[in-house]
């Protein structure tokens, strides 16, 4: 658990400080001579928006590879992958070399770093499995809480290109680390034993990616949760990416800003332990359930609002009620998810079916993200409030549609072998 956790602080609270970046670059975007003239912030988002997606867009890919060499091994790579992409980028001269490796290069060593906690730990735990992997995921939080100040520190010491490539560094040996420790449980270890015994050449397990079993993914469950993974991931990371642009665009300085990321990323922590502790006990369905539900009730009850307002003290206000609640609320669905997949799929089949909805989750936020970025508008060299007003409502519509989705999860996982709605509270 503890090294899951330094893998998870490391490179997805690298990821969730991105709006470090993101104001950065938008910045120098106003600027002559830098890598990034003239670009918009929908083109610049791209940048994280690759990195996040592929997070769990290659999936499959990662847990194939685990069970086919080793989840120390896959890990180990990951980590290197992703500290080379930080140390390249740090010498682009143009926008598609940032894409290209703080992009693209990124996400990938992010995902064979991520894949592995997400997918191994869950099934070492059984009735504390929930604030096991609230415990595990809060390292995004606690990770974005340390990471946003410091980057936003060290830019302004060092330059960025120099924090690019002392982050790049000392990423690979945090994950190099902790990798050690990485191990399928006996049980699992197991199957997957006699699995790759089964294999009829070396390239099976490496190329040739096993997916879910078709008679699990036609179910009207699977599809619910599918379509729930799908609305969620699309709307969760676009608040996320745009703290520190939007908070600039309240008023606040470049330095106050990158604190909406850090007061978000210490919510997320928080939120993630304590909520994982309370499902153990009330269900890990009912508490995503209320915890999607009360992420799109903050989105269009403080942030909504506080575009309409300008910069205004209570537009301030309204935003900081905001970035607490959805920090708390949104971030809860990462840590329950895998949960909720071992009560409604089985462990059996955890390790396929975590693979692909994974990999759906990320397609889902190559799409949401770009697109709420897109919905942002500049006037003039200064962006408003208001610009943020239709991605806010995207992001609302978003979540609303995902708890419906989870409210079909729910119902689906209260019906009994024989077809009968059985009442089962605590799920």
């Amino acid at each position: 658990m503890a090294a899951s956790f330094v893998i998870i602080f490391t490179c997805c609270g690298l990821n969730f400080a991105w709006g470090v970046y993101q104001a950065l670059y938008e910045s120098l975007a106003r600027k002559p001579g830098t890598p990034f003239t003239g670009a918009s912030p929908a083109e610049i988002d791209l940048i994280g928006t690759i990195s996040v997606s592929l997070m769990t867009i290659g999936g499959p890919f990662a847990v194939a590879w685990a069970k086919r060499f080793s989840p120390r091994m896959v890990s180990f790579a990951g980590g290197f992958v992703f500290g080379l992409s930080l140390i390249l980028a740090s010498f682009g001269t143009a926008l598609w070399h940032f894409e290209l490796t703080q992009g693209l290069l990124n996400g990938i060593g992010t995902c064979l770093c991520y894949m592995i906690p997400v997918t191994i730990a869950p099934t070492w735990f059984t009735h504390n499995r929930g604030l096991a992997m609230g415990i595990i995921l809060s390292g995004t939080g606690v990770g974005g809480l340390v990471w946003a100040p410091a980057l936003n520190a060290c830019v302004n010491a060092l330059g960025f290109r120099n924090t690019l490539r002392l982050t790049g560094g000392l990423s690979f040996a945090l994950v190099a680390i902790a990798s050690g420790a990485m191990a399928w449980e006996p049980a699992s270890q197991r199957r997957i034993a006699i699995e790759n015994a089964s294999r009829t050449s070396r390239a099976d397990g490496i190329l040739k990616v096993p997916l879910v079993d078709w008679r699990v993914a036609r179910t009207r469950r699977f599809m619910a949760q599918a379509l729930g993974a799908i609305f969620q991931a699309a709307a969760y990371y676009t608040p996320v990416f745009f703290y520190a642009s939007y908070a600039q665009s309240l008023g606040y300085s470049n330095t106050a800003s990158s604190n909406f990321i850090a007061l978000s990323n210490a919510c997320n922590a928080v939120g993630k332990i304590v909520i994982g502790h309370v499902a153990d006990r009330l269900g890990r369905l009912n508490a995503l359930l209320l915890t999607t539900c009360l992420s799109a009730i903050a989105t269009v009850a403080f942030w909504l609002p506080s575009t309409l307002t300008g910069q205004t003290t209570q537009s301030q206000g309204l935003f900081i009620t905001f970035t607490i609640l959805y920090g708390t609320f949104a971030s809860a669905y990462v840590s329950l998810f895998p949960t909720s997949l071992v009560e409604l799929f089985g462990v059996q089949n955890f390790a396929s079916v975590n693979g692909v909805l994974y990999m759906v989750r990320g397609m889902a936020t190559m799409v949401g993200t770009p697109v709420g970025g897109v919905l942002v508008r500049s006037a003039a060299n200064a962006l408003t409030p208001k610009a943020y007003e239709n991605m806010s409502v995207l992001v609302s519509a978003l979540l609303f549609a995902a708890t419906a989705a989870i409210v079909w999860v729910r119902l689906e996982a209260m019906i009994g072998p024989d077809g009968h709605l059985l009442w089962k509270w605590r799920q």
